[in-house]
């Protein structure tokens, strides 16, 4: 069962001031879900130890996996206009910066405990060994795209990024994938219906699935065959993209790796070209303009 759905079963049981949290969460649950448990007992009229005992009364083991719930329940549902009324009652007047940069910092910890080695070490190999390799992400996530995409394509030469296409471009992109490629399919809520789709397209032509998203619950992990996880889950008008960022920084060092003396060689090319185009400016033409 759902929160919600165990608060309807078990109404009749709860104290009065019990009541009052359970009909607080069932119509304010996108507020709820970011309150400690001493502003949700204020914001109520009740203690914060009968805040606490409630979670207990519906099974969870203390607030925070209450909180959790209630979590899981809205971050692909929240609207842009309900994210900036999230966004101000998280934030309000307080240290924006500081409060911001710590819950980023908070999402790199829970990344690292959260995503699976296996699945990041099984998803270089299939990427280092794909004829084709396929990055799809759209709407804010075709940032991380791009990037990702650069580096690879320094990389190899058969990268394809597929990002603000339409629909029927978007599986014109794909038509050609098979069982010889990989692609690498990145969204975060709210999920876009465009990457379940092109990620399910891609798992019946016989390619590798992987998935860049924030949950072993979210709808890209169904057609799958490793899943990355990176935590996004702050309820912002700003999608949170620094876990992800890091994410695919550790994936394109880790793919270097494995390539070994090939991406060295490749490496040692690129110097030289951008050397010879005067790419990157040099100390020595600092010191002319010095002088």
């Amino acid at each position: 069962m759902n929160l919600l759905s165990l608060i309807n079963e078990r109404m009749s049981r709860f104290s009065k001031g019990q009541k009052l949290i359970a009909a607080f969460i069932t119509e304010h649950y996108d507020k709820a879900a970011f309150m400690t448990a001493s502003k949700l007992g204020n914001t109520v009229g009740v203690s914060e130890s009968t805040v606490v005992r409630f979670a207990t009364e519906l099974g969870y083991d203390g607030y925070p996996k209450m909180q959790k719930a209630m979590q899981e329940m809205i971050r692909d549902k929240l609207t842009s206009i309900q994210r900036i009324e999230v966004t101000k009652n998280r934030f309000g007047d307080g240290d924006i910066l500081s409060s911001v940069l710590n819950q980023d910092i908070e999402k790199i910890r829970k990344t690292i405990d959260e995503t699976s080695k296996d699945d990041f070490n099984s998803s270089v190999k299939s990427i280092a060994a794909a004829k084709t390799i396929y990055i799809f992400a759209v709407r804010s996530s075709a940032a991380l795209a791009s990037f990702l995409g650069y580096y690879y394509s320094l990389i190899f030469d058969n990268v394809k990024i597929i990002s603000n296409y339409g629909e029927t471009e978007i599986f014109e992109q794909l038509f050609r994938i098979s069982e010889d490629d990989v692609i690498i399919g990145i969204s975060f809520p709210r999920y876009s219906n465009a990457a379940v789709k092109a990620m399910s397209f891609a798992k019946r032509r016989g390619a590798k699935v992987i998935a860049l998203t924030d949950s072993m619950t979210s709808p890209l992990c169904e057609s799958s065959d490793y899943v990355l996880i990176a935590k996004s889950d702050m309820a912002s008008v700003v999608d949170s993209l620094v876990a992800p960022l890091s994410m695919i920084n550790a994936l394109i060092v880790a793919t270097i790796i494995e390539l070994g003396g090939a991406a060295e060689e490749t490496f040692t090319r690129l110097e030289t070209i951008w050397q010879e185009f005067d790419v990157y400016r040099n100390n020595s033409e600092e010191e002319k303009i010095e002088r």
